[in-house]
């Protein structure tokens, strides 16, 4: 990361511009003057007086009454933990008030449409947790040819799925699916050897309680890291039965959905 990424990082963070400089130079300068970090950086000198006053208010500042003025950061430790605590309850009060505007709308919205795109490994992995957690008699997580088809989070959350009395099925043709879920209540199930291989790849299937079901193919690049993800899914809808049963004929004999 060079100068330019850090100051955009503290940006990212809550800091102004002037503000981000102004404390960056202040680490190279240890203790300085308006001068010095106005000879140090392109903040002009009287934007400089605000900037620092600015992060003095946040904690991130100590300030020398002497003439000229001195400034002097606050330990690095100390000014992580102020932007850490300020972004979080910024982003707390953020968050608050979009779920109570959620909650005036209620979810009517998305009961009226059949169905849903997501795109991308993540935000693909924290649909699939929210539908699991809603999930109030059975999940069926189906893995496709994918090197990383179950992370952690996904993983530990079927277990306690499972041992809160919810029936969770797993099924792959990964073996390895049979010692992660060994001391849980969660069913794995194998597919058969000459189980035929989909093209495109199919990444992840997801079937909740019956009415509820995620679909996801995989877009292969040459480059493993570049591979990506996309997501369809629907729930209580005539789309999400007529996919549910497609799934169910799809994985034949091993289980029914």
């Amino acid at each position: 990361m060079d100068e330019d990424d850090a100051i955009e990082a503290l940006e990212t963070l809550g800091l102004s511009n002037y503000e981000a400089k102004v404390f960056a130079a202040l680490q190279e300068l240890g203790t300085g003057t308006a001068r010095d970090v106005h000879r140090l950086t392109d903040v002009p000198r009287s934007q400089v007086y605000g900037a620092a006053e600015s992060l003095q208010h946040r904690g991130l500042l100590e300030v020398q009454q002497s003439k000229p003025i001195q400034y002097r950061p606050v330990s690095l430790d100390a000014a992580e933990s102020h932007l850490r605590g300020e972004f979080e309850r910024t982003q707390r009060r953020a968050f608050e008030y979009l779920e109570t505007a959620r909650q005036r709308r209620g979810d009517a919205d998305e009961e009226r449409e059949d169905i849903w795109t997501v795109h991308g490994r993540t935000s693909i992995d924290g649909r699939i947790e929210q539908l699991v957690e809603e999930a109030e008699r059975r999940v069926v997580f189906a893995a496709g040819d994918d090197d990383e088809p179950l992370d952690d989070a996904i993983s530990d959350l079927l277990r306690e799925r499972a041992e809160s009395g919810v029936e969770v099925l797993v099924i792959a043709d990964d073996k390895s699916f049979d010692a992660r879920f060994a001391d849980s209540e969660v069913t794995v199930v194998q597919l058969p050897p000459d189980h035929p291989k989909d093209e495109p790849p199919v990444g992840r299937v997801v079937v909740v309680d019956g009415e509820t079901v995620l679909l996801s193919v995989r877009d292969e690049r040459d480059d493993p890291e570049l591979d990506d993800e996309t997501a369809i899914w629907s729930s209580r809808t005539g789309i999400a039965a007529v996919l549910i049963q497609l799934v169910d004929g799809g994985l034949g004999n091993a289980v029914s959905v």
